[in-house]
This record gives C-alpha cells, structure tokens and sequence, in this order.
C-alpha cells in the first residue's frame, strides 16, 4: 500500500508540474523564449519557477538602455540557464552594459592610490576646464610627454606648483589615468600621509612600502612640502626615492602650494636646524627629474 501512495504522490507531482509549465507558456512570450534554449521539454517543466525568473530578467535586458536603468535583482547581470546533462544549472552572467563598463574601468587596476580619494581614478583630459589660459601650456606639455614617452625618449615629469584648490592633482592624476589606460602601471601618493604612514611600519612592511613607490614605472608624489620636515623625510626618504628614479629614468610628477625656492626653504630647515647642502641637493635632483610649471587659478573646490 506505501509503495501504491508513493507512486500515486510522484503521478501528482508531476502533473502539477506539467500544469505549472502549460500555464507558463500560456504567454507566448515565454514559450518562445523556453523554446530558443534549445532544452528537452521534459527537462524544462522541471524549472518552470526559475525559468520564469530568468525570463523576467531576459525582457528586463532586452529593453535596457543603460547600466543605471538595470532592473534585474543583482545589478549588471542576467539570470541565464543552461542546460548540463539531463538538468538545467542557473548562473548570473554580466550584461552588455557590464562587459562594456569592466572594459572602460580595466585601466583601475593599473593605478595605486595611496591617501588619495578613489574619485581620482575618474579624472579624465577630457573633463580638464579649458576655461583660463593657464592650463593650456601643461596640456600641451602632456601632449609632447606621451609622445616622448611612447617614443622610449625618458621625458622628464612635471613640477606642478600653484594656487590652492586650482586642479593641480586632477590635471596630473587626468594624464596618468590615460598611461594607465595603455597598460602603464602608475603610482598616486598623498605624500605627508605616506610619510606618515611609512614611519609607522618600521617593524612591519617598511621595505616593501618603500621599494614599492622607489620603483613605481610613473609615480606621482601630491602636495609635497606640507608635510612636517624632519632629516628622516628628507635624507632617508625623499632623496633616495629621486636618486632611483633619476638613475633609471623613471617618470615623477610633484604637486606643491609652495614654488621650487620655496620648497627648497622648507627643506633645508628642520627640528634639528637648518642644513641648506641636503635641501639643495633634493632640489637638483627635482629638477633633473622634471619640468616646472604653475597653474594659477580660482579655487575649483568652492
């Protein structure tokens, strides 16, 4: 008698399974869809709830104009099935919108950010404010870098210095964000807070953290001259990190509030007096390494 209630239990389920599936494909729509996978129809009565979901999600898509406009439960991708033997496996695979946007963002994973906000990754030439004169000489200066660069001719960075709040990082960070595009591994260091954060791993990952930026292929060292000058920072720190890059011909860009005189000043006075010798030799290391300009300009932050 169990074995008769058993079977009798598995003739219903089934058939409820078959009117789940008929009621299903009532809508045309659906049944072209259930018909275009190419999958026994034995085998789909059995998934009927997940293919109507993964229908759902194909129509969602079908009709989307933009990564924003995504209706689906998890953004970006589709509910898709697909048949593996005798069952069907659902998965979540990315939509056009995706795929496209992972290959305008791969050009991430070749910058490094160290203190620097991750809204920095979107700066672009293309959004640089054309709007004062001042910046049209370090664009064109960009222009010649790349071609320089691209023509293995070691270009010398730039020494931006400047007004506060002008665009000084967003103008570099835009031009290192287009090497990156080319598969240019670069480097963004907030470096007061690099400083800060260095002197803290003595006994943790100092020589990496250091070697790291030494050696970076572009690196680019923001505000520097705000941070608190010592003789570490000076002659264990800075003046290495030049003597590498300027050794091996590596790309550095600087950003600064102060000019290279300036800058100079500050360097040569520290907590433990004033040595004018280390300053100057820091300096003429900069200046082998790069050019200067000055960007001038209302503050862009306001």
């Amino acid at each position: 008698m169990k074995n008769i209630n058993n079977l009798v239990e598995k003739k219903s389920n089934e058939l409820e399974l078959i009117h789940s599936y008929q009621d299903a494909c009532s809508n045309k729509d659906f049944k072209k869809y259930v018909d275009s996978l190419g999958i026994e129809e034995q085998i789909l009565i059995k998934y009927t709830s997940s293919l109507e979901d993964s229908y759902m999600e194909y129509t969602n898509c079908k009709n989307c104009k933009s990564l924003a406009c995504c209706k689906n439960k998890v953004i970006g991708y589709r509910y898709t099935p697909e048949k593996e033997k005798n069952i069907i496996k659902f998965s979540y695979l990315a939509c056009k919108w995706n795929v496209l946007a992972q290959k305008e963002n791969a050009y991430k994973e070749n910058l490094e950010l160290f203190d620097m906000p991750l809204e920095i990754k979107e700066a672009s030439l293309k959004e640089v404010y054309t709007d004062d004169k001042s910046r049209i000489p370090i664009i064109k200066y960009f222009k010649e870098f790349m071609d320089k660069y691209n023509s293995n001719q070691n270009p010398k960075g730039l020494y931006l210095t400047g007004s506060f709040g002008s665009g000084k990082t967003y103008l570099i960070a835009a031009l290192l964000n287009e090497m990156a595009k080319k598969k240019i591994q670069c480097t963004l260091v907030y470096y007061p807070e690099f400083l800060r954060s260095l002197k803290s791993s003595f006994q943790t990952d100092y020589s990496e953290k250091f070697d790291f930026i030494k050696k970076s292929p572009v690196l680019l060292l923001d505000d520097i001259g705000a941070e608190n000058e010592s003789n570490w920072s000076r002659d264990e720190v800075l003046g290495p990190i030049l003597q590498y890059r300027m050794q091996n011909h590596l790309p550095t860009f600087f950003t600064s509030n102060l000019t290279l005189e300036e800058l100079e000043s500050s360097l040569a006075t520290t907590s433990s007096g004033v040595d004018k010798v280390k300053a100057r030799r820091i300096i003429e290391r900069i200046k082998q390494l790069t050019v200067t300009m000055e960007l001038i300009g209302k503050n862009r932050r306001n």
